[in-house]
């Protein structure tokens, strides 16, 4: 199945379409850490992420794992653990996925920068959680929790995200 991020910010899928939230830098296809935007490019969907303690286990065909309070993302282009999972504490520049917030409650990890991994291309880009008032993201696509658990019922190992470039 293929997902698409349209020039209006809205996710369309075969089994629906729904408003999205993206970076607060855009689209952008030479996407760089800490630019705040938002990826162009083909991402397969590689594993759901979420907070067994908040909610059910997402109903989906993709890979999934409860998250833990020491679970973390690096961010850090100079370390070796760049745009992966890490244990927390974790001596270099990462990424909490334990949040007082909602916004990891479900996290879609998507095959962005991961095979083989660029340091300084952009790491922890996620399909997630949008807030409340709807505010942009760092570079992630973000869907209002029920959104985002009615897509994840139709996403398998074959799902891709497209986001054209603009």
């Amino acid at each position: 199945m293929e997902i698409t991020v349209t020039p209006d910010a809205v996710l369309a899928w075969p089994g629906g379409r729904v408003p999205c939230v993206l970076g607060r830098g855009g689209i952008r296809a030479d996407k760089r850490e800490g630019d705040g935007a938002t990826p162009a490019g083909a991402f397969p969907l590689r594993r759901v992420l979420w907070r067994a303690d908040r909610l059910e286990r997402p109903r989906t065909a993709l890979p999934v794992r409860p998250i833990a309070p020491d679970d973390g993302w690096c961010d850090d282009p100079a370390d070796p653990a760049y745009n992966r999972p890490v244990r927390r504490p974790y001596p270099a520049g990462h990424e909490a996925l334990w949040r007082d917030d909602n916004v990891y409650d479900v996290i879609v990890v998507m095959g962005h920068n991961d095979e083989p991994v660029v340091p300084g291309l952009g790491s922890a880009v996620f399909l997630h959680v949008a807030r409340p008032d709807r505010e942009t993201t760092a570079g992630c696509v973000a869907l209002a929790l029920p959104d985002l658990l009615r897509l994840l019922a139709d996403c398998d190992t074959a799902t891709v995200l497209r986001v054209p470039a603009p």
